[in-house]
């Protein structure tokens, strides 16, 4: 799978509505035939920092880019955000999460 994760620093003026405001890119990623997840949270440290941890098959990452809500992410989001996104992605193999061993529970 790929995996990918992005922090968004958001507006001031805007973060409070951020989940509002990407709920349709976030429903219609998530529908994508290749996405295995797609969720958002917001830092604990700084109110203004989003962090995207996403997940697609490894043939799923063009059809993403190209869809018609990605093109429309790219017009929408910019005038929320205070500076580019940065991001980090790497192939993985499987698709799934594994369990902590450091921390296994029962």
């Amino acid at each position: 799978m790929i995996f990918i994760c992005v922090k968004w620093k958001v507006k001031p003026e805007h973060a409070d509505q951020w989940v509002e405001l990407t709920k349709d890119f976030t429903e219609a990623t998530r529908a994508e035939p290749g996405n295995i997840f797609f969720q958002w949270s917001r830092s604990v440290d700084d109110p203004n920092e989003y962090v995207l941890i996403e997940a697609f098959r490894d043939d799923a990452a063009e059809a993403h880019v190209t869809s018609d809500h990605f093109k429309q992410a790219q017009v929408d989001l910019p005038q929320y955000v205070q500076e580019t996104p940065k991001v980090r992605n790497v192939l993985m193999e499987g698709d799934h999460w594994d369990e902590l061993g450091e921390f296994t529970i029962g």
